[in-house]
């Protein structure tokens, strides 16, 4: 918890900046911010004691339904949880006036922290780490659409990645990026992508939790201030039949704990990798099923999991192979690392990094021996396993992975796959355009 010296001196910090508002922003269980507007005369109390906020807002999904048997509804009555702040992660909201955010993680009381969430699940597993003997670095690379608010079409149309025209079509990207960089996002790139209107800016990476909160900093961020400019940003998978996937490439390596050296990499490997990253990579192999659902939510996510799309679809390892689920990064050096892309762009960041650390660490814990990556692009290889089909198959493989559970926590996973079930309940039981257009003259 917070010393009580260290709030005092905060609050006192923010008054004297003219700081007006804190916003007290929670994770939800989709890497939503859902948050209280707090004046500042008001945070040093609910720093201190809380700041109250319904007990159910982690199982909701993501209409916002209250999912019945969840455990977090009906079962306690309804009743609120607290946030508490971690003052670590204060940052400024640059497109607002003397307005600054928090991120707070849920607490039942002050000594009872919620397992259930998504910030905690990737805190537990960053633990298992450190009792290995690593520090995680890890940067998120999300792409994403930018459309017109009123239409939900894109800017423009075409193919041309990287144009020069594209890059900065509209002023307003100029503004988005401005405002990003005001708000602690150390912006790395920009640039449109493969489809029309389609944009990736990457950010540095960061150690341990602050990967995770960096990465959930920008896309609240990118969906908040598109919106004030008259635009409308979406991360959702497959947005268009007729549109390419937006990912999330998820790059990690650990760190020796006491040295703080890169423990991925080996000059003298044939790939550039220690037996630590093969043992690694071999773990995100061995649990890729209970991954997906964590990486890849919605029904709509495996739509993009198809062959020569720049996205995997089977189970897989490459050295710098875009069609892998793992592309290596091996330069031998203090800059190897693993680029997992199976993610979709929509994924919660911080469940993203929680699969991914968890497979891994569960490969180096058993010394999984790695075998040779095949030749050519992976995609194109019969006799890969292939990636869960949908998120019916995915929430199996969750299921029966009783390691992953493990360290996952079984109330998260009870409480993920209680949600995500509901959503496929409802996702199953709409009538789609598709099937009006199809079957309404015909029969």
């Amino acid at each position: 918890m917070v010393t009580s010296d260290r709030i005092t001196q905060l609050v006192e910090k923010l008054k004297e900046q003219g700081t007006k508002y804190v916003r007290f922003e929670m994770p939800d269980l989709h890497g939503v911010s859902r948050l209280k507007v707090v004046p500042t005369d008001k945070v040093e109390g609910y720093t201190r004691k809380g700041l109250n906020f319904y007990g159910g807002t982690l199982a909701l999904d993501t209409a916002s339904t209250v999912v019945p048997g969840s455990g977090y509804h009906a079962e306690t009555k309804y009743r609120d949880h607290i946030l508490i702040p971690d003052l670590d992660t204060l940052t400024p909201v640059p497109w607002l006036e003397n307005t600054v955010k928090v991120i707070c993680d849920p607490y039942m009381s002050l000594e009872e922290p919620i397992p259930a969430a998504p910030r905690y699940v990737l805190k537990q597993v960053l633990k298992e780490a450190a009792q290995s003997g690593f520090d995680v670095m890890m940067g998120h690379e999300f792409e994403f659409y930018l459309l017109h608010a009123a239409t939900k079409e894109p800017l423009f149309n075409g193919l041309h990645i990287f144009n020069h025209i594209r890059n900065q079509y509209v002023p307003e990207i100029d503004q988005l990026l401005a405002y990003l960089q005001d708000s602690g996002i150390d912006i790395i790139t920009h640039n449109c992508e493969y489809a029309p209107s389609q944009f990736e800016i990457n950010f540095g990476p960061a150690i341990g939790i602050r990967g995770g909160d960096k990465a959930f900093t920008f896309k609240n961020a990118v969906k908040e201030i598109t919106h004030r400019l008259g635009y409308q940003a979406t991360f959702m998978s497959k947005p268009a039949a007729n549109l390419s996937g937006s990912c999330c490439h998820f790059h990690i390596s650990l760190l020796d704990r006491s040295t703080g050296e890169n423990v991925f990499g080996d000059p003298k490997d044939k790939y550039g990798l220690s037996a630590t990253a093969k043992a690694f990579i071999q773990g995100i192999l061995d649990h890729a099923s209970a991954m997906m659902p964590l990486i890849g939510p919605t029904p709509n996510c495996y739509r993009r999991l198809k062959p020569h799309t720049f996205a995997p679809s089977n189970i897989s390892w490459g050295a710098e192979d875009r069609s892998a689920m793992i592309r290596v990064k091996g330069t031998g050096d203090e800059s190897t690392h693993l680029e997992m892309r199976a993610a979709s762009g929509l994924s919660n960041p911080y469940l993203t990094a929680a699969a991914t650390i968890a497979a891994g660490l569960l490969g180096v814990k058993q010394q999984r021996e790695l075998p040779p990556s095949v030749e050519g692009p992976s995609e194109d290889n019969p006799n890969l396993p292939k990636l869960p089909q949908n998120l019916e198959q995915a929430l199996a493989g969750l299921a029966a992975d009783t390691e992953m559970r493990e360290m996952l926590g079984e109330e998260f996973c009870q409480l993920f796959t209680t949600v995500k079930s509901f959503e496929l309940s409802r996702f199953h039981s709409h009538v789609t355009d598709w099937e009006r257009q199809e079957y309404l003259d015909i029969y």
